[in-house]
């Protein structure tokens, strides 16, 4: 008799969260929401990444820091703890947060796929927006990330972090979908501005968006981006160009130093994807407006026939 493949089905606000293993690779699991892909994990290899758009995060966290060095980073949508568990097989005892809506989606989880013994995980429970939003204590951002004795690891207590433990992030990933939207308000200059706060001196921020030809809505968030950060680099698996390209992943980079994907283009790997920075990019942000509160859009929703 086969063994039965799916690990939990959990409703969450009239949607359906799954999480599945892969018929020909065990210990291979993929988590979905409403049938969208979130995330896939690998139990048995952590480091081996399905996605070209999470690659490309992963070798920017490789080159943050000295190999094997810790590296405090923050991701602000969980799923299923991707590159969470990277970090963690790349740089043993690197302090993480993350920020996750759903607890009872991140309790299943954890509770299906633990994290290593070990791991310094703390999770803030709540609205990425409103954690972002809140005051630092006395306006003061500390000079290192809190230490393991100050906050509970989620992993092994479920208790949560607050949100003055984000502070300093050296390396940022924002990956905020609403199954396969992301809502303007956390993709506004408003929101980057907290998201910069928050960050170390010269961190690093990455923000994996979906879009396709003509990229409306990624030369916005571009240009949103450069409106805080002194530098920012777009990452394309798809031809910029292609009138009749498919919806993919783009990844911006975003940091006040100079950025490591930029000054090593060899860093991503090979086929080297394409990448915008400097002039290359100035053109193609061209007449984009940066996105604001008051002037934001949502992402482009897949279903949408523009993209058929």
């Amino acid at each position: 008799m086969p063994r039965n493949r799916r690990v939990f089905s959990l409703m969450l606000d009239n949607r359906k969260a799954k999480l599945m293993e892969s018929k020909r690779r065990p210990g291979r699991f993929e988590l979905s929401v409403d049938g969208i892909p979130q995330s896939v994990v690998s139990m048995t290899e952590p480091t081996s990444l399905e996605y070209a758009y999470i690659q490309h995060i992963a070798r920017a966290i490789d080159a943050a820091a000295e190999p094997g060095a810790p590296l405090f980073t923050v991701h602000l949508g969980a799923g299923a703890l991707t590159l969470a568990r990277y970090v963690e097989a790349t740089r043993p005892g690197s302090p993480q947060l993350a920020v996750e809506f759903e607890p009872a989606l991140y309790a299943a989880v954890i509770a299906a796929l633990p994290l290593p013994p070990g791991a310094d995980l703390r999770v803030i429970f709540g609205d990425a927006r409103a954690v972002a939003d809140a005051d630092l204590p006395d306006g003061k951002r500390p000079s290192a990330p809190p230490s393991p004795s100050s906050a509970l690891v989620a992993a092994a207590s479920g208790s949560t972090a607050v949100d003055t433990d984000w502070v300093d992030a050296r390396f940022t990933v924002v990956d905020l979908w609403d199954a396969a939207v992301i809502r303007h308000r956390v993709a506004s200059q408003e929101f980057y501005r907290r998201v910069a706060a928050r960050s170390a001196a010269g961190g690093i921020v990455a923000v994996n968006l979906l879009d396709g030809h003509p990229f409306e809505y990624s030369r916005r968030q571009a240009a949103t981006l450069s409106s805080v950060f002194d530098h920012i680099a777009v990452v394309l698996d798809a031809e910029p160009e292609d009138d009749e390209g498919p919806l993919g992943n783009v990844v911006i980079f975003a940091s006040d130093e100079p950025l490591d994907v930029v000054t090593d283009p060899d860093l991503l790997g090979s086929p080297r994807p394409h990448m915008l920075h400097d002039d290359s990019l100035t053109s193609w942000i061209a007449e984009a407006r940066i996105m604001t509160d008051a002037d934001g859009t949502d992402s482009p929703d897949p279903d949408d026939p523009i993209w058929d």
